[in-house]
């Protein structure tokens, strides 16, 4: 028996052998016309990358060949897939004599031409991908020939001039015959059919399709029920199209559907709860569609979820506990959403968690510690209020990215975060931690690129073992309570670094002779509030710096001349301001500055001419200076200029008229001169402008006429000056007003009653000049002033009796919350190539008798002279003191009230490499100066957004009991 299973034994040996043999020689030996035609295909291929065809030997068996299979001898399988394959399609006829050939693959290559006519000769042909290789123009109708063909990809993740495209024929057209097709992908080509054509094309055709990826091929909605046909789908993507629908329910029919991805394609309704509980559903992406809402349900134990994207929806509510269950799920991304409350500690579980992304929700409660999800690599909570301390972080060596920015997280910073072995990113900015920075050991094994820790109330100085962590390129610690002496040798070891941003600390940093070729080439070089003294030696030897502030500082002397050349050109954005610094020894102008975006040389002592004017800035500050000199062709270095701001220095005579040529400004400021003469008429022709201001200046003659069309001004501030006739009533051109400040002039004329029905004016202030007349009562059901919070017109000559119901009229001062939203939902967060973020404060001087307004949003209501007698009777009084209370205002015999804001940064401190600039002013002049004034001084910032040419004001701003100091530039 034994003898009988060793003989069988051996001879199955034997069997197997001979098959392997007749196997390999049959499948592995080349025949010799296969081997020609390869060998002839190649020929006529342009290949940048040769040796990536190393193995194409014609003395070797080309069924060995990288990318080929045989059977029989015959080559049944050509992948030839990132081969770096350039050139046309037209001398592909060797390839379509390889009548077995049942795969071909030259996906990710470089052909850069039309699909070729020829494929459909490849009669055997089941799998073709050419994706991704550059092809261009109408898909050939001999596609649609090849009818055993089970998967077709003619995908591109590339946008091309000439894309592909489905016009003729069109989708319906192509696929019609492709019975046997199982998987279509045709990301990116241009089908441009709408959702009844391209869903109904479908599914009659290819009913048994288990893949479909249509993503961005210009389709539209809606998504017909003619869909359901294709019951075996597995896979369907149909990202950036605009479907502009909603959800159908039947989706959650798709009984074998894993993948769904229907991202940007700009969906509403409320997305149905059943398609969450597909049995194989492994990735849902859903991002990017706005007006989507949705909540989570409850998940069933052990849910097949690995991927759940649902950022840039509206999808609300609570993150369930049952999120537990998906002990599969590797990446959660619901950025930007409206999801609340805290954050559910089931999570700790998902022990394949590697991605998760819940920032700009409104999460709370303590930041979770993820304790068992040891293969997390990235995790970002920021812009949550997320509270309490932070717990230990040693056990995650996966972690390479951290992002915990913009929460309320307090407590000391733990140190076990820098025991992650491979983190490479940092970022715990503006939370509310304290204490002390401690020092960690493993600093030179540390893989940190970028540290970010600013916006917190860290104290003491800055740890030695931060200087070891060779690898950091950037590294932020501005706008903490840091303090101690850096010497800037120290930052020699740090070879790697790029960005530094020391600012707003009480850190004192000496130069101590430095050797200026140790320094390490950075690109962005931050020291504001860093008690220098001197410009730093080792700038002069800075090749790539392309962002320099070192403004609220002690520099002193003259700019020298080569902090014009550092960069070697790359300088894009400087800031100087806030020091003591005077005139280089030579003006600069011209192209030498090409790159210069943003010049920042506000309160110094220079005078006589603006020093540097670089052609190429967009953003040019030289306020609170005594220059005095301003170019004739002004225009020639404004060319591009969209915020120019000379207020606060010694400028005199008339206004050039060539800054009318400067085209694309949004704010011009000249206020706080001594500019005399007529406005130039052709300012009201700058259709960008955004923000005029002319105030305190010797300005005469009447306003200039706005054309109809022409005016974008948000802001227009004239007061103190000397000009005369009446308010020109083409300002009913300007809708988009907000501020309008034409106080201590000599205007006449009756109330400007058409300034009612300006949609936007939050604030105007006719105090002090010559109108006259009584005020109308509003016309009937109409809503005067819609947006008024400020209205000044104390000092005129106005009589007769104020009108109550007009204040029932302004609805802009009595909804607080409703303001306040409304405010929040309109702000757009401005940048300017990330080099700076600008504000804009419109200061107006406001006095008022009778009432104060206690609401914080809403700044005042009305104000008047204490003396001004003519507009007070007990009628008024009375009334008052009934509608005050009821709208949730304070009413008193006019004492002054405290008011103050400490909020009003909190919404726009998010991206580190942007920086505040604010231009103030002074107390508005009484024109009358014996009169004692009893108000809030009120400031209303403006925000510029530079890369977007637009402009919004901030009525969240602060109020002084007196008026703002002038000279201060707060930081």
């Amino acid at each position: 028996m034994r003898f009988l299973f060793i003989l069988w034994l051996l001879l199955f040996t034997l069997l197997s052998i001979l098959s392997y043999i007749d196997h390999s020689f049959a499948s592995g030996q080349c025949l010799d016309d296969q081997k020609s035609l390869l060998l002839q295909f190649k020929q006529n291929l342009s290949i940048s990358v040769t040796s990536k065809f190393s193995s194409w030997d014609s003395n070797t068996d080309c069924c060995s060949w990288d990318g080929i299979k045989c059977d029989d001898g015959h080559v049944i399988s050509l992948d030839l897939s990132n081969k770096s394959i350039s050139g046309s399609s037209d001398s592909w006829s060797s390839l379509y004599k390889l009548k077995y050939l049942i795969s071909l693959n030259l996906s990710y290559n470089f052909i850069n031409s039309t699909l070729p006519s020829g494929l459909d000769k490849l009669a055997n042909l089941t799998h073709l991908n050419l994706s991704n290789s550059e092809f261009a123009g109408q898909i050939p109708i001999e596609i649609s020939y090849m009818k055993r063909l089970v998967s077709l990809d003619l995908s591109t993740l590339f946008a091309t001039k000439n894309p592909l495209k489905l016009e003729n024929p069109d989708l319906k057209t192509l696929v019609k015959d492709l019975f046997e097709l199982r998987e279509l992908n045709l990301d990116g080509v241009k089908i441009s059919m709408n959702g009844l054509e391209w869903s109904k094309a479908l599914s009659s055709a290819v009913p048994n399709l288990e893949v479909l990826s249509l993503f961005n091929c210009n389709l539209s909605g809606p998504l017909d029920s003619s869909l359901l046909k294709l019951s075996s789908l597995s896979k369907l993507r149909l990202d950036q199209n605009n479907i502009s629908d909603e959800v159908p329910e039947f989706f959650g029919n798709f009984s074998n559907l894993s993948v769904l991805h229907l991202s940007s394609c700009n969906l509403s309704g409320t997305f149905p709860e059943k398609i969450f509980q597909l049995p194989l559903l492994r990735s849902l992406d859903l991002s990017i569609n706005g007006p989507l809402q949705g909540f989570l349900p409850e998940f069933p134990q052990n849910g097949s979820l690995e991927n759940l994207v649902l950022s840039g929806t509206n999808f609300s509510g609570t993150l369930p506990e049952f999120i537990g269950n998906l002990r599969f799920l590797s990446k959660l991304e619901l950025q930007n959403c409206l999801f609340n409350g805290t954050i559910p500690t089931s999570m700790s579980n998902l022990t394949r968690l590697q991605y998760v992304d819940l920032s700009s929700n409104n999460f709370t409660g303590p930041v979770p510690h993820f304790g068992l999800s040891e293969n997390l690599t990235q995790i970002n909570l920021a812009h949550n209020q997320l509270t309490g301390p932070l717990s230990q972080w040693g056990r995650h060596l996966k972690l390479t990215n951290l992002n915990l920015r913009n929460n309320l997280i307090n407590g000391t910073i733990p140190m076990s975060l820098f025991s992650c072995p491979i983190l490479q990113k940092l970022d715990l900015c503006q939370n509310r931690f304290t204490g002390p920075l401690s020092d960690f050991s493993n600093g030179s094994s540390l893989m940190l690129d970028t540290l970010d820790l600013s916006g917190n109330m860290l104290e003491g100085s800055i740890p030695l073992s931060f200087f070891e962590v060779k690898s950091l390129k950037i590294f932020t610690l501005s706008s903490n309570k840091l303090n101690g002496t850096l010497y800037l040798d120290m930052f020699q070891k740090l070879r790697n670094l790029s960005s530094l941003d020391l600012s707003g600390n009480n850190i004192t940093i000496i130069s101590n002779g430095t050797n200026s070729t140790l320094f390490p080439q950075v690109g962005t070089l931050k020291l504001s509030s860093c008690n220098l003294r001197t410009f730093p030696e080792f700038l002069s030897n800075q090749s790539t710096l392309s962002y320099l502030d070192l403004s609220n500082n002690q520099i002193r002397g003259k700019i020298p001349n080569w902090i014009w050349k550092i960069g070697n050109g790359n300088l894009a954005h400087l800031n100087l301001s806030s020091n003591f610094l005077e005139n280089p020894d030579q003006t600069f102008h011209g192209a030498q500055f090409n790159e210069l975006a943003v010049v920042d040389l506000h309160s110094n002592l220079l005078q006589g001419p603006i020093p540097i004017l670089p052609p190429s800035a967009s953003v040019l500050d030289y306020s609170n200076n005594n220059n005095s000199i301003i170019p004739v062709n002004i225009d020639s270095y404004l060319k591009v200029t969209i915020f120019f701001s000379l207020s606060h220095n010694s400028f005199h005579g008339e206004i050039p008229y060539s800054i009318c040529k400067a085209e694309n400004l949004l704010v011009l400021d000249l206020s706080d001169n001594s500019f005399s003469g007529s406005i130039p008429k052709c300012l009201s022709n700058i259709s960008t402008l955004v923000i005029l201001n002319l105030r305190n200046n010797k300005l005469t003659g009447t306003m200039p006429e706005i054309s109809p069309g022409l005016c974008s001004l948000r802001t227009l501030n004239l007061n103190g000056n000397k000009l005369e006739g009446k308010l020109s009533k083409t300002l009913e051109n300007c809708t988009m007003l907000e501020v309008l400040d034409v106080g201590n002039n000599l205007l006449n004329g009756i109330f400007p009653c058409w300034l009612e029905e300006m949609p936007y004016l939050r604030v105007l202030v006719l105090r002090a000049n010559k109108f006259n007349g009584s005020i109308p009562h509003p016309k009937p059901d109409n809503i005067t002033f819609p947006m008024l919070q400020i209205i000044d017109i104390s000092s005129n000559n106005f009589s007769g009796k104020l009108p109550s119901e007009r204040f029932l009229r302004w609805k802009g001062m009595m909804n607080e919350e409703e303001t306040e939203s409304n405010y929040k939902h309109s702000t757009i967060r401005y940048r300017y190539l990330l080099l700076t973020r600008l504000y804009y404060q419109d200061a107006v001087t406001v006095t008022r008798l009778g009432f104060g307004a206690g609401a914080a949003f809403v700044v005042a209501l009305l104000w008047f002279w204490t003396d001004g007698r003519k507009w007070y009777d007990k009628q008024i009084d009375r009334f008052l003191s009934f509608m005050l209370p009821s709208a949730a205002f304070l009413y008193d015999d006019g004492r002054v009230d405290t008011f103050t804001d400490d909020n009003l940064e909190e919404e726009f401190t998010e991206d580190e490499e942007l920086t505040e600039h604010t231009s103030n002013y002074s107390d508005e002049k009484d024109m009358e100066g014996s009169r004692p004034v009893h108000g809030r001084y009120c400031l209303f910032c403006t925000k510029v957004d530079i890369s977007t040419k637009r402009v919004i004001h901030n009525p969240k701003c602060n109020c002084h009991v007196s008026p703002h100091n002038s000279s201060s530039i707060p930081q």
